[in-house]
């Protein structure tokens, strides 16, 4: 090597980054490798949510939809469109931690089902209602306030809107179950309104509420333990207006069930025999039932008791007169 070749300096070694190396530099994070997960774990932490369609409540929410204008119409006085944008399946976990914040969240106590849902206000929606019901300005934009949390104002106001909407899902779902909504309470930390576990699954519903160049969005989040009780009335499938009853057949079924003949027993009265006894009956012979002849006699079809009755005689011919309606039920 030459004295000058020695005396150069040398260059600086190029260093070869990686992605990890890439993604520092531009202020990426990259996120650690997770583990693979096995057996029961796997099964539970699946992103894969079982979603079963519900098209009975696809059905309320419709209905949700009408009502629902109505009622916010009457409270805000203002032109305003409701519109029912999805109703998904997901996980109450997932859900929650897309919400986007701040936000409002109603957690309400359906009596009948004896457990909890949760209705979710985002903030667009809540300043909407809430300049409308103080008389701010009509169009435009709200402006969207940072750093700081919901008014005591704000949040009463804001809980009369969730009210009302309760009561007019409730309404609506009452063509398919009698059910009763009450609001517990409502809160502005997602940790807070934890009403099930993060991997139980949950249906939501999702409305949109346009009011007048302002508006935001709402979801009633209805857990699948929490409906349970009717969730086999929530997967029928729906044809007509009338939730699948049709007046046509009924009044068909009807006619065809009070022209159908049916054989009557009267049953003077029973008695245990043993089967060598009874084996052992001969004609001419006398069984006594221990009843005195005035004591009335039931009045039976299939061995289905359904009332009692008198014997008498009318005409040539041995005749009961009924003591009780059938309608009335009877219990031996």
């Amino acid at each position: 090597m030459s004295v000058e070749e020695a005396e150069r300096p040398r260059e600086p070694a190029i260093d070869r980054f990686d992605q990890a190396g890439i993604d520092a530099i531009f202020g990426f994070d990259t996120p650690p490798p997770r583990a693979a997960k096995k057996g029961l774990r796997a099964l539970l932490d699946a992103d894969i949510a079982n979603r079963e369609r519900l098209p009975m409540l696809e059905v309320v929410c419709e209905r949700m939809v009408r009502t629902f204008a109505t009622s916010m119409r009457n409270l805000t006085s203002d032109a305003l469109d409701v519109h029912l944008e999805r109703v998904s399946t997901t996980r109450f976990g997932d859900f929650m931690n897309r919400l986007p914040l701040p936000a409002m969240i109603g957690v309400f106590h359906a009596a009948p089902w004896d457990n909890f849902g949760a209705i979710t206000v985002d903030s667009g929606l809540i300043y909407a209602v809430v300049d409308s019901l103080l008389g701010g300005r009509r169009g435009g934009a709200v402006m969207r306030i940072e750093g700081r949390a919901f008014t005591s104002i704000e949040t009463v106001l804001v809980g009369k809107m969730i009210q009302q909407t309760l009561a007019d899902f409730a309404a609506s779902f009452s063509a398919i179950e009698p059910v009763q909504m009450t609001l517990e309470r409502v809160e502005t930390t997602p940790r807070f309104a934890a009403i099930a576990g993060p991997s139980n699954l949950t249906a939501v519903a999702t409305f949109r509420v346009e009011m007048e160049e302002r508006g935001g969005s709402f979801s009633i989040v209805l857990p699948y333990a929490t409906i349970e009780p009717v969730r086999d009335k929530l997967v029928q499938r729906f044809a007509g207006e009338k939730l699948g009853h049709d007046a046509v057949w009924g009044a068909h079924i009807a006619r065809e069930l009070l022209a159908t003949e049916v054989t009557l027993e009267a049953v003077l009265g029973e008695r245990t025999m043993r089967v060598q006894d009874y084996m052992a009956l001969r004609v001419g012979q006398t069984i006594g039932l221990n009843r005195e002849p005035d004591d009335p006699i039931t009045i039976a079809s299939g061995g289905v008791p359904l009332g009692q009755a008198q014997i008498g005689k009318r005409a040539a011919s041995v005749a009961v007169q009924m003591l009780n309606d059938i309608a009335d039920g009877f219990s031996a």
